[in-house]
């Protein structure tokens, strides 16, 4: 039980990078962002505007 809490965990850091680079901001920065912040850093992203190129 405990391994599938750390598989979704990362998971959804790989999804939060991929949809900052989505928005034109960092994706590293952003995967060791949702390391610690996770479903909120998720909320961050969606709520955050485009990033101009």
């Amino acid at each position: 039980m405990e391994n599938d809490f750390f598989v979704g965990w990362g998971t959804l850091t790989l999804i939060n990078a991929g949809l900052a680079q989505g928005k034109n901001r960092s994706g590293l920065n952003w995967f060791f962002i949702s390391l610690f912040l996770g479903p909120i850093a998720t909320l961050c992203i969606v709520v955050l505007d485009r990033k101009p190129d």
